[in-house]
């Protein structure tokens, strides 16, 4: 798809997004291998809230679910990834993913510990020729309505490791966010569910709103 499709879809999007229009859907990605690619299921409606309450967005309350080989994903501008283990896409799944990407769609991935090993192979069947790259602090993602000097907060401790932002780059463009060792989807879910503090899961529900305001505004 050519760039200025892209723009204009950006352009249409937003407008969407931020009025009151009917409201734009965001999507959780179902993937094969066996791993729960539905883990965390209140962490999206409670993300969505928050964008809604703090950023002034539109999004449908009620986020969809996709499967990494359907056509239909076009129609959701942000796919959100998540799992603890296996994920397996197929050549098919590969190349539609591919495609969404390049066509102006955004994919979130969020480790919930474990995922690293499997989604990184199955990310270089999508795009073999990118690489992850770590983001600087400086990256603009950070510095929404929300600032994070630092890049991603700690959300989880998963292997004590600092949490690490990465990114899929495509012809200049962000086309994949990839939150490791950081566990925000965690930190969205409903509070009795991980025990985490209010102020842990503002951290996490403002750097997600950061990734929501990066992805429609950019």
């Amino acid at each position: 798809m050519k760039r200025i499709t892209i723009i204009l879809l950006s352009v249409i999007i937003a407008s969407f997004v931020y009025s009151q229009k009917p409201s734009v859907q965001i999507a959780l990605l179902k993937y094969n291998g066996g791993g729960d690619w539905y883990a965390n299921p209140t962490s999206l409606p409670n993300l969505i809230k928050f964008c809604n309450k703090n950023l002034g967005t539109n999004l449908n309350n009620n986020y969809a679910t996709v499967e990494a080989g359907s056509s239909e994903i076009i129609n959701y501008p942000f796919v959100h990834v998540t799992g603890h283990g296996n994920v397996i896409f197929s050549s098919l799944e590969a190349d539609n993913l591919r495609r969404y990407l390049i066509a102006g769609g955004f994919l979130h991935i969020d480790d919930n510990y474990g995922l690293d090993k499997y989604i990184r192979p199955q990310m270089k069947k999508v795009f073999p020729e990118l690489d992850f790259v770590e983001l600087p602090f400086d990256h603009p993602i950070y510095h929404q309505k929300y600032n994070f000097q630092k890049g991603l907060p700690k959300i989880h401790k998963h292997d004590d490791k600092p949490p690490q932002g990465f990114g899929l780059i495509y012809e200049g463009r962000l086309i994949c966010f990839y939150s490791y060792e950081c566990d925000l989807g965690d930190g969205w879910e409903d509070k009795e569910i991980h025990k985490d503090s209010e102020a842990t899961r503002l951290k996490a529900l403002k750097m997600g709103a950061n990734i929501i305001q990066y992805v429609f505004m950019e």
